[in-house]
């Protein structure tokens, strides 16, 4: 199933052509192994540890996703997953991420130094956690406002609660409004409780996130 996604997401880099500087993307995952493409360059096979030649280094995979080093700074990336980081003030910058085959925008993020995969979402009025990804980032959220929100299956609680650290490649904000939920997601969403605080620009495939304030 792997080799399948693998080749799929290679085929879809390859069309892409070139790509920016610091461009990361994750093209395949084996056990111990991520076939990463850098910069635009040929896919490359990095073993846990190992790094490439432009430096980035591959720290581990868990299940469909490797966690990776890019300028010192970790990302957890899933297959097809993709972050452009440009460089500028501390806590400023910018990301530009390209959207997957299904026209979404996922990208890695660190909560509290805790790795977290995150959904672009502008109809989510907040950052919006799942349990588990709340408890490995720290976010003691039983503390919080609870409330009720609809989901598919109907009525669920949440809590109301704020994140100290939230980062996504170059931007870091604090003290960021999230609500977190008593169950698990699939992934988190990234709301407008951080996307308010961003200039956002859309050009086709790519969106860029450059810190506003």
């Amino acid at each position: 199933m792997r080799v399948s996604v693998w080749l799929f997401w290679l085929a879809q880099f390859a069309a892409a052509g070139g790509a920016t500087a610091a461009d990361v993307a994750v093209v395949g995952l084996f056990p111990g192994k991520a076939v990463l493409v850098v910069d635009g360059a040929a896919p490359r096979t990095i073993g846990i540890g190992g790094t490439t030649p432009e430096g980035v280094r591959l720290l581990s995979i868990d299940g469909d996703f490797a966690t990776v080093e890019i300028d010192g700074k970790r990302q957890r990336l899933g297959i097809g997953d993709q972050v452009v980081s440009q460089g500028g003030p501390e806590g400023g910058g910018a990301v530009t991420l390209t959207a997957d085959a299904r026209g979404h925008f996922v990208t890695g993020g660190i909560v509290n130094g805790a790795s977290v995969r995150f959904l672009i979402d502008t109809g989510a009025t907040m950052v919006s956690l799942g349990a588990t990804d709340a408890a490995r980032a720290g976010v003691d959220f039983r503390r919080g406002e609870p409330v009720m929100t609809m989901t598919a299956n109907g009525p669920a609680r949440a809590y109301k609660t704020r994140i100290s650290s939230l980062k996504i490649g170059e931007i870091a904000l604090s003290d960021v409004d999230a609500l977190v939920h008593a169950y698990d997601m699939p992934v988190a969403l990234l709301g407008m409780s951080f996307l308010n605080r961003m200039e956002m620009r859309r050009d086709g495939q790519t969106m860029t996130l450059r810190r506003r304030y």
